[in-house]
């Protein structure tokens, strides 16, 4: 579904992806760990198109994206849902209009037919009766919800999640994770987390792909994370367990349910 092939990006002479190779195969979820800085997001964006490689490629469905032209890469993005970090919500337009937004500006669908998929999204994240509120007038869960029924709106093949959970109380993260769960559950599309939260998201994926220095210096399940030797990846297991072990959904060694 999704191939990165030695893909290399350097901003102002400064080397940020430095030879990233990485698989995410159809109905997979992975999650893209790593200490700030280390080119985490810039990798994500470079699966969007929004960026160009210095060198390298990536695929998806066999498709290098960086040969595509400007119809057949906007063709593909169809395809693709991003849930940004800060929600990227338009003010002006209220929960239901800013669901609704790619459907009226990609799709032939009748007002009715927006309607039904809209409040149907709505529904699935739990923000039905909501939907006559503005951006302004919600909870920061409530903006991360609304994000992700955007981007759920189309029934994308692939997801893409940057930072889903940061900047929300622990109630709300669990939320926003098992959403997260149950839509793919429902619709198996292909997902990349991107996230400083290893242990929150391990119920949801099925590897984990840890970058350090622009390069990927672990792939692997989380028991086979957890279970690493490896001195940088046990220093970065041991400092996220001290950012609060109950983030732990399950215990470690189990397989995701």
């Amino acid at each position: 579904m999704i191939r990165v092939q030695d893909l290399h990006k350097e901003f102002d002479g400064i080397k940020v992806l430095r030879g990233i190779d990485l698989e995410v195969e159809h109905g997979e979820i992975i999650a893209l760990v790593g200490r700030s800085g280390c080119g985490k997001s810039v990798l994500l964006k470079h699966i969007t198109g929004l960026i160009k490689p210095n060198r390298g490629k990536v695929f998806i469905d066999g498709n290098d994206i960086g040969q595509l032209k400007d119809k057949d890469l906007l063709a593909l993005r169809q395809r693709l849902g991003v849930l940004f970090q800060n929600g990227a919500l338009f003010d002006s337009m209220t929960i239901f209009e800013n669901v609704a937004f790619p459907l009226q500006e990609k799709t032939q669908l009748s007002d009715y037919e927006i309607r039904e998929r809209v409040l149907e999204v709505l529904e699935q994240v739990k923000l039905v009766g909501s939907e006559e509120k503005y951006p302004s007038q919600i909870s920061g869960g409530m903006v991360k919800r609304t994000s992700l029924a955007r981007a759920l709106v189309e029934e994308p093949e692939i997801m893409l999640f940057d930072e889903p959970t940061t900047g929300l109380d622990p109630v709300t993260k669990g939320t926003i994770i098992s959403l997260i769960r149950e839509s793919h559950e429902k619709a198996r599309f292909s997902a990349v987390i991107v996230t400083h939260e290893v242990f929150r998201v391990f119920p949801v994926i099925d590897r984990v792909a840890m970058l350090q220095e622009g390069k990927i210096s672990f792939y692997g399940t989380p028991e086979e994370m957890l279970q690493s030797k490896q001195k940088d990846v046990a220093a970065f297991v041991e400092a996220s367990f001290q950012g609060g072990p109950e983030v732990m959904h399950k215990t470690p060694g189990t397989s995701k349910p």
